[in-house]
């Protein structure tokens, strides 16, 4: 769908895969999106998220305390249950202190970062971000992994990890998960030399190119070493394009809103599942997929049973992924922070709450849904539709521009059925204990394992903990 066909090997790999028009985050942001990801949980339950004020979006930059919390199972962690070997190769984004880091929660193998790359800094008043190899630093973005004038070969050494890794595993009786994380998309975008003003879309341009070749790279390897007909591959998104980025940060097409929004352009992503001799080739699923719904789909597939001892918000959809002409009909419940804002089921979505961005934000230029304010929708407060909630079919209006009238008759049918499937879950929730409500200089990179073996620690400040502040 990418309107410069500058994606060649992803729109090979959605040729001969299943494309999923209707595939959604768990979260309108990246580090609770993950978290849900990995543990088919909505990160009101599994404690990714912040109760410091009502409704904003809350992450894990270097000052967070937090991270994933012990008591949650991770796919990996999961998995080993049939001997799965398990590697995430680029951004983590679950926490970054000790406890932690991925090799605590089930992966074998980890090369990458546990934040994004934001920087340069002076490593006075703030570290630059550590790259790890396993448990340990092996050196820092804009230092030894360097990122200058959007240009870095990060992608790449990512890319080049993933296919080592792919052909340590031929020949193995054991299987294997691999979590493939590039950020180069990520405001500020890089890519490789050999990328650079490639694209007629400048330097996010340059970077999607150079992830679609990385991809492309990986289903190739995977291809030669003759896994292909035994490995289930997924592509997607953690959130809708960050489109308060502008030109850096890609675009959501006719989709309401960007990132940050449970619009439809915040968290309806890309889907693309792609397992030769499995799964038909040029094929569609009109499903409602969750990102949830990997851990129980994946679990399911690989003959192990969920736990019994919680609940999951994703559900095991392998038959429908096998027979797209097989629908579940299920909700998916659209949260910012602890406030669900709204829930998809089938075609209709109800928004129960709405809005952009504070007006102090707006008038900074941080706005998530440039060039389309609806009057009483986008705006720079929370608004409170509950007691008249907003109706959209969103196959047939997936922009969200038509209302469905409170006085037809359509509307008085959904939306009592829609309000008891919402009273359900919200008598059903539990929630965790938010992880991402403190922040503190202290457990910032001053002193990440591995940076005495480098000569590359510096200085702890003493521990100051305070409330983060979420704007939005």
């Amino acid at each position: 769908g990418e309107p410069g066909r500058e994606t060649p090997h992803l729109d090979q790999m959605a040729r001969e895969g299943l494309l999923v028009p209707s595939m959604y985050a768990s979260a309108p942001l990246c580090s609770p999106a993950r978290a849900a990801l990995l543990t088919g949980r909505l990160p009101v339950r599994n404690g990714f998220y912040s109760d410091n004020d009502p409704g904003r979006n809350a992450y894990t930059p270097q000052e967070i305390v937090g991270g994933i919390a012990d008591w949650e199972l991770l796919l990996p962690e999961l998995l080993k249950q049939k001997n799965y070997t398990s590697a995430i190769i680029g951004k983590w984004h679950l926490g970054h202190q000790d406890q932690y880091l991925p090799l605590k929660h089930g992966f074998d193998y980890f090369f990458g970062s546990t934040n994004c790359h934001f920087g340069p800094y002076d490593d006075v008043k703030k570290p630059n971000i550590p790259v790890f190899r396993n448990e340990k630093m092996v050196g820092r973005y804009y230092e030894e992994f360097s990122i200058a004038d959007n240009e870095s070969n990060f992608t790449r050494l990512l890319t080049e990890e993933a296919v080592a890794f792919i052909k340590d595993q031929e020949g193995k009786e054991d299987p294997f998960f691999l979590y493939w994380t590039p950020d180069s998309t990520h405001a500020k975008t890089y890519s490789s030399a050999a990328y650079r003003g490639t694209s007629g879309r400048g330097s996010y341009g340059s970077a999607v190119q150079e992830l679609d070749a990385g991809a492309g790279a990986i289903l190739q390897q995977l291809r030669d070493s003759g896994l292909e007909n035994d490995t289930l591959v997924v592509f997607t998104s953690d959130n809708g394009a960050a489109l308060v980025s502008k030109f850096d940060g890609g675009s959501n097409g006719p989709l309401l809103c960007g990132k940050q929004t449970t619009f439809e352009g915040g968290m309806r992503v890309p889907g693309i599942v792609w397992w030769p001799g499995t799964i038909e080739p040029n094929t569609v699923t009109q499903q409602v997929i969750s990102q949830m719904d990997f851990l129980p789909t994946f679990l399911q597939l690989a003959g192990i049973e969920l736990p019994q001892d919680r609940l999951f918000d994703g559900i095991a959809l392998g038959q429908s992924l096998l027979n797209t002409d097989l629908h579940i009909a299920r909700p998916v419940f659209l949260y910012r922070g602890d406030i669900l804002m709204a829930v998809r089921r089938g075609p209709y979505k109800m928004h129960l709450w709405t809005w952009n961005a504070p007006q102090s934000e707006l008038d900074d230029g941080i706005d998530f849904c440039p060039g389309q304010r609806q009057e009483n929708i986008t705006t720079s407060f929370q608004f409170d539709h509950r007691d008249s909630p907003l109706l959209y079919d969103i196959v047939a209006d997936p922009a969200e521009r038509y209302l469905i009238s409170e006085n037809s008759e359509e509307y008085k049918d959904i939306v009592p059925k829609l309000q008891q499937i919402v009273g359900d879950h919200e008598s059903d929730m539990v929630k965790g204990s938010p992880e991402l409500n403190w922040c503190d200089t202290a457990v910032m990179h001053w002193a990440p394992p591995g940076c005495d073996e480098l000569g590359k620690c510096l200085d702890v400040p003493e521990s100051n903990p305070y409330r983060c502040v979420w704007d939005h």
